[in-house]
C-alpha cells in the first residue's frame, strides 16, 4: 500500500506499482471509440502508462499535454493516458486540445481491475475510488522498466527520466 498525499492530506492506495523487472499485468480498458484495449495490443512497442485521477483537472490535463509533446523524442513508444473518466471525456479533452499522439483509455467496463492490478486505486480521501497519479514504463517484452508513484496528487510526474530512458 502506497502512502501519498492530496493537497498535503494523507491518502492510501490499494497496493504498490508493479516492480521494475516484473512482468506488467495485462489489462482490459476502453478506448475513445469504445473498443476494448489490452496491454498485449502494444506488444513490440515500449509503453508509457500515464495514470491519473481525472483528465478534467489541471495537473492531469497538463500531463496528457506534456506526454503528447514529448512523444516525438521517444522511439518505438506509445503513451497510454489512463483514468476512470468516461471515454467521451477523454475524447472531448484531446479533441479540444488537438492531442492526437497519446492514446486515451478509460476504466469504463467490468472488470474494473486496473486500479487494483497496478496498485493505484485510492482507498480513502476525497478521491477514493479513483486512481492515483503514477507513471509505469513497460518495454517491448512487457517488462516494467520504470515506475513512479507521484507522492503528491496535485503535482506532475517527473517527465525527464521517462524521456531520457525512452530516447535511447
Amino acid at each position: 500500500m502506497a502512502s501519498i498525499t492530496f493537497k498535503g492530506n494523507a491518502v492510501k492506495t490499494v497496493g504498490n506499482l508493479p516492480a521494475v523487472g516484473s512482468k506488467a499485468p495485462d489489462f482490459l480498458l476502453t478506448g475513445v471509440d469504445l473498443a476494448d484495449v489490452r496491454l498485449a495490443d502494444f506488444s513490440g512497442k515500449r509503453v508509457v502508462l500515464n495514470i491519473f485521477p481525472s483528465v478534467d483537472t489541471g495537473v492531469c490535463s497538463a500531463s496528457v499535454r506534456r506526454f503528447n509533446a514529448e512523444l516525438e523524442k521517444m522511439n518505438n513508444t506509445v503513451v497510454l493516458c489512463i483514468s476512470a473518466d468516461l471515454p467521451f471525456a477523454h475524447s472531448r479533452f484531446c479533441g479540444a486540445e488537438g492531442l492526437e499522439k497519446v492514446v486515451s483509455l478509460s476504466e469504463l467496463r467490468q472488470p474494473r481491475s486496473f486500479g487494483e492490478d497496478y496498485g493505484v486505486r485510492m482507498v480513502d480521501g476525497p478521491l477514493a475510488g479513483l486512481m492515483s497519479r503514477a507513471v509505469v514504463v513497460v518495454d517491448e517484452k512487457g517488462v516494467v522498466i520504470y515506475n513512479e508513484q507521484v507522492p503528491e496528487i496535485a503535482q506532475e510526474p517527473a517527465y525527464e527520466p521517462v524521456v531520457a530512458l525512452l530516447s535511447k
